[in-house]
């Protein structure tokens, strides 16, 4: 679109392809709301702003706007596609429909498994929507040095290639801030690629000391989606870190976090409000961005305001805002009509100028991608798992040992370390359910090399059968967890025959599949086929006796080696506040079978 027509349009002297009229505009370069305004647009592009009767014509069309607001499309500053469960366009199907019309996706989950093609793959699908899928290039692949084994690994020459791909805007989330803090090479060079290309750096700081803080931000890592109480996220605001407020399916901070904004009083220009994980459920009962957006409301932020923080404060951000993020002359024409600013529901939507959603319906064609074998066939174990494989046996004579484990805290991508003493029997070391204390394993599944490591873990209620996962943050090894050793055999068994996903079983019986054949990591079917098997996957896992809220997601998080405070890898259990592997018998020498 050339500037000369915009301006023709602006005057008069050319005609608008459509104009909405007679809607409040959510202005949020000035935070008003302007009523009686008319937006004009010619082709992908916003002409003009206020009463555009001069450039209504024969062949423009005009939606009426009475009693509506026009806001900019809703653009979510750090998410995983993969965390929906969902192919991206599957996903964009969803996040359209909730007036989401841009988001900044960092493909690490993927990464993990595939390596800078399967990064390439996910950008690719992205790029042919009318969602703009844009691309922060995954850092920490795998997420830690020497305490995990991803199936593939990035570094600092695949970043700076990455950097150059049409779309890709910035690096990937840097979870290894200890390896930034202490100059770790790979680190520095991959930042200093990024901050050479005038490229944004995205963060990860869940916890550690001022010090450590102010050298992150000193390398140049300038944001942070990890904030999870208002202290916290004071002291990054003030030393001038991007607060990324994140409200997903199992994460719920903008109560705590938005304080800083209703209660400090800070500016909010340089807050915005994210998504970060999200599954499939959670998209269609409450919705993508916009939910994120109503919360921020809900808890006492003005409504243009917190619209701020998921439009232009995002493009700001990425340095994008001379294209997108307002309506404004000349400004990229992604906008939504949406019928009350506290209910936070688009009944239009609008990408490059074209409708693309009306009355809750895609109406534009959406194009099909599709993955290849080599996308699909990632899950290679050894050989078959058995029973005796998640028995936990040592040498000890003592009739019981104490052990470290991991307690999973609800609604927390955060754990906590357990201490506890468990009996032994033919040295094999025993469950504990009145402790609602059970088995726990991290198998390769990238490798084939047969590692199987064992732990146990507290917190999620389980009385019977086992539950396992293709997706477990970061490195994606196969998660088992159980209390009867034969279904979780079964469990792990099933996940490898079907290339990946989730599984639930009791009693020798599956209960519940998502089968996720894109990488172990996504489902290769609709939104509404994955949603129903969530909704049985959910209620299996009740079934079982689990009673917290998205116990899959905090599951699939519990081998996250880069948040406090415990975790397990298929090297065995880390301790994150150190960054080390530890025994999980305490003070003695033990082996894993």
């Amino acid at each position: 679109m050339s500037r000369q027509l915009l301006r023709k349009v602006a005057l008069g002297e050319e005609k608008a392809d459509l104009v909405i009229q007679n809607g409040t505009l959510v202005n949020v370069m000035t935070r008003e709301l302007q009523s009686g305004i008319d937006v004009a647009i010619k082709s992908d592009r916003i002409a003009f702003v206020g009463k555009a009767d001069h450039v209504i014509g024969e062949g423009t069309t005009v939606i009426d706007a009475n009693g509506k607001y026009i806001s900019p499309g809703l653009m979510d500053g750090h998410m995983h596609v993969e965390s929906t469960m969902l192919s991206v366009t599957e996903f964009a199907k969803a996040a359209l429909r909730k007036g989401t019309t841009a988001v900044f996706m960092d493909p690490h989950e993927i990464a993990n498994v595939l390596g800078s093609e399967g990064v390439r793959m996910m950008h690719e699908e992205g790029r042919q929507l009318p969602l703009k899928v844009f691309t922060t290039f995954p850092s920490c692949v795998p997420a830690t040095n020497d305490l995990e084994d991803a199936g593939a690994t990035l570094d600092e020459k695949d970043i700076e290639k990455g950097l150059t791909w049409d779309g890709v805007v910035g690096l990937g989330e840097v979870m290894n801030f200890p390896g930034v803090v202490y100059d770790d090479p790979k680190m520095i060079k991959e930042i200093e690629a990024t901050i050479a290309a005038n490229k944004t750096v995205t963060g990860h700081f869940p916890d550690g000391t001022s010090g450590m803080l102010q050298a992150y931000i000193a390398s140049g890592v300038d944001s942070c989606h990890e904030t999870v109480a208002r202290e916290q996220a004071l002291e990054k605001a003030r030393l001038g870190m991007h607060i990324m407020i994140r409200e997903g399916s199992a994460w719920h901070d903008v109560k705590e976090v938005i304080k800083i904004v209703t209660e400090d009083g800070i500016d909010p220009t340089n807050v915005t409000l994210v998504t970060d994980d999200v599954y499939p459920q959670t998209l269609v009962d409450k919705g993508q961005l916009n939910h994120v957006v109503r919360r921020a409301i809900e808890e006492g932020t003005d409504p243009v305001m917190a619209i701020q923080m998921a439009t232009i404060n995002v493009a700001r951000y990425f340095q994008m805002d001379k294209q997108m993020g307002s309506i404004t002359p000349g400004k990229i024409a992604d906008l939504i009509i949406i019928d009350d600013l506290q209910v936070m529901e688009a009944s239009t939507v609008i990408t490059d100028g074209e409708i693309v959603v009306a009355n809750d319906q895609i109406v534009k064609k959406i194009p099909v991608y599709t993955y290849p074998d080599n996308a699909k066939n990632t899950v290679k174990l050894a050989r078959s798992l058995y029973a005796s494989d998640f028995a936990y046996v040592t040498d000890t004579e003592a009739k019981q040992v104490k052990v470290n484990g991991i307690r999973a805290i609800e609604n927390s991508a955060r754990t906590e370390r357990m201490e506890a003493s468990l009996k032994v029997a033919d040295h094999v070391i025993q469950m504990d359910l009145e402790q609602d204390i059970i088995q726990l394993a991290c198998i390769d599944r990238h490798h084939g090399t047969g590692q199987v490591s064992l732990a146990f873990t507290q917190g999620f209620g389980l009385q019977s059968g086992a539950v396992a996962s293709t997706v477990a943050h970061d490195s994606h090894n196969l998660l088992v967890m159980g209390v009867d050793r034969e279904d979780m055999a079964l469990a792990g068994n099933k996940l490898a025959e079907s290339g990946g996903g989730m599984i639930v079983v009791k009693d020798g019986k599956v209960l519940a599949h998502v089968p996720m054949p894109i990488a172990g990591l996504m489902s290769d079917q609709p939104l509404e086929t994955v949603v129903e098997q969530v909704k049985q996957l959910e209620a299996a896992w009740r079934e079982l006796g689990c009673s917290i809220h998205a116990p899959f997601m905090t599951f699939s998080l519990i081998a996250l080696p880069v948040i406090p405070e415990i975790r397990i890898s298929n090297r065995g259990l880390v301790d994150v506040t150190k960054f080390e592997l530890i025994d999980v018998i305490q003070h003695q020498n033990t082996f894993v079978k």
